[in-house]
């Protein structure tokens, strides 16, 4: 072979692979798929995506409610497609940064001059600190709705570097959290818009062997023919940030639902309705989170719940409460059916009586041992930021559509009632 063969030939791989890796992918999928998985250790919701170039897998912990993504890049982090952000730029704009640094260290991701920067947060352990926004390449697996398929690239993803020490608290080899809450760089809008998609994903979490996460045109039956029917309630606003870190007039990027009242077999509990709304303060109201891995109640309501639970089970043996629980029971007393132990049924109102998210056995009883089951509820305290958390035990096997540009929530409450569950999406090819 000649010398201007081989360059010829040489230039034929180079294009080659900048086709290969460039913005524009081969076809244009119409949703995007992520594995969803749950950390025994911790109870938290983690997924992976392909990021940098080289390409490595990037553990996540799932956090809904966070703006965007955040990874460790003081360890290990090498990728030729980093780039910055430099301060005054469309990437810090419509990230809505206030700030603009520099870094007396020699230049590697996460540390440049001239860039502007976030504040990423690891609610697990309520620690916020400071971290340069950059872009770099992202690779996600498309699907049909049906099987997982091709993977396809975004080559200018945008996220924030944090130091390793923000890890702390999360699972191993997790490095970093992937935010899904309302902001214009979280991961469900960068995937809108990379690929036009209607602004919408789908989350289905499974305690085992594994959820999954639809962005754009998803699903909406992880199995076709079984059934699975959505009930539709607002999405709210908090006008107030609830996030670690944030300025003066900042929203809130959590999603929250109006919960209007809660019964228990149908009786509805006696409970200060007030309590349920958001004030001007942003106190109140509430929120869907993939963080709490129960959920929890303002005190006084906790205690109505509690009672009217335990009134309405009737006489089953209880057992000493094991932490963080405070109502427990022998299980050998109480049956169990496909829906899980047959216990009292606890539906959260909505905005009328005919809508409302049903909680049966499976998702309000938890097993803490062999012998002993607890009404998986947790007591919040009095004056919480928050009045109700619905806590990710509570969301598992219960499919969750949120439709962001009509601002609403779809529900399915336990798919058990459809006769499958959230670990029932074919990730084969």
């Amino acid at each position: 072979m000649t010398f201007i063969s081989f360059f010829h030939h040489l230039l034929l791989i180079s294009s080659l692979l900048f086709t290969l890796t460039s913005s524009t992918p081969s076809f244009r999928p119409k949703a995007l798929v992520l594995q969803v998985s749950k950390d025994p250790s911790t109870l938290q919701y983690t997924t992976t995506l392909t990021q940098r170039t080289p390409p490595i897998s990037v553990p996540l912990t799932i956090h809904l409610g966070a703006q965007f993504l955040w990874v460790d890049c003081d360890k290990n982090y090498v990728s030729s497609t980093y780039r910055p952000a430099r301060c005054n730029s469309a990437q810090c704009s419509l990230a809505n940064s206030h700030s603009c640094s520099t870094c007396n260290a020699p230049a590697r991701p996460g540390c440049n001059n001239n860039t502007c920067g976030l504040f990423p947060e690891n609610p697990f352990i309520s620690t916020s600190t400071s971290g340069e926004l950059a872009m770099d390449l992202i690779r996600v697996s498309s699907t049909d709705g049906s099987f997982s398929g091709p993977a396809v690239s975004i080559p200018n993803f945008i996220f924030n570097c944090a130091p390793t020490s923000l890890l702390k608290g999360l699972p191993k080899r997790v490095q970093g959290i992937a935010g899904f809450g309302r902001s214009k760089i979280s991961v469900p809008s960068q995937f809108s818009s990379a690929f036009s998609f209607v602004k919408r994903f789908y989350l289905c979490l499974s305690s085992s062997p594994n959820g999954v996460a639809f962005f754009g045109y998803g699903p909406d039956e992880l199995v076709p023919g079984s059934g699975v029917t959505f009930s539709f309630t607002p999405l709210l606003i908090n006008p107030v940030s609830t996030a670690g870190s944030s300025f003066a007039g900042e929203k809130s990027a959590e999603y929250f639902i109006g919960v209007r009242s809660i019964k228990i077999n149908q009786k509805e509990v006696p409970i200060n309705k007030n309590l349920l709304s958001i004030n001007k303060q942003g106190i109140g109201g509430t929120k869907i989170s993939t963080v709490d891995p129960y959920t929890v109640l303002e005190s006084s309501i906790y205690k109505a719940v509690a009672e009217v639970f335990m009134n309405e089970l009737g006489n089953v043996s209880k057992v000493k409460a094991v932490a963080p629980f405070k109502v427990c029971y022998d299980s050998s007393s109480i049956s169990s059916s496909r829906l899980g132990y047959e216990v009292p049924t606890i539906d959260l109102v909505l905005q009328n009586e005919d809508v409302y998210w049903s909680i049966s056995g499976a998702n309000s009883m938890v097993q803490v041992n062999d012998g002993v089951i607890c009404l998986g509820f947790v007591d919040g305290g009095v004056k919480p930021r928050t009045t109700i958390v619905i806590g990710g035990y509570q969301l598992e096997d219960n499919y969750l559509r949120f439709d962001l540009a009509s601002s609403r929530l779809g529900f399915s409450s336990s798919l058990l009632h459809f006769r499958t569950t959230c670990s029932n999406f074919n990730f084969g090819s």
